[in-house]
């Protein structure tokens, strides 16, 4: 049952992922991956309340699959990631590459932290 709700949770966090980094890419341009750093942001925000929710109640096992291994890892792109700051230091923009780099790793940890902190204060 487990890998059924990943499943499940990656045929609506693959699709979302494309669909939200176009909106982004459309509004804010493409100088800045900031499409990809906003999908990557919001699945670290869906982990860190999961990780919440978890320590404060029990969730059950196929609604941790569904989210977490289904949604959010499919919701977010380590490798699209790489790829926009290799491309930004090709394409000599090495400033923008290093706050990609940057950026994304603490934006993203910070979301996960501060997340499941709440999450923890307002269920425990």
């Amino acid at each position: 049952m487990n890998w059924l709700m990943v499943i499940v949770g990656a045929l609506v966090g693959a699709p979302l992922r494309y669909l939200i980094d176009r909106t982004v890419h459309t509004r804010l341009g493409t100088a800045f991956p900031w499409g990809t750093f906003t999908v990557n942001l919001l699945a670290c925000v869906g982990l860190g309340v999961l990780t919440g929710v978890s320590t404060a109640t029990a969730v059950p096992p196929a609604l941790q699959h569904l989210i977490g291994p289904g949604l959010c890892a499919t919701l977010s792109t380590y490798s699209t990631f790489s790829v926009e700051t290799v491309r930004l230091t090709e394409t000599g923009a090495p400033l923008r590459a290093a706050a990609n780099a940057v950026g994304s790793v603490l934006a993203g940890l910070a979301a996960l932290a501060l997340s499941s902190h709440l999450a923890v204060a307002l269920l425990g």
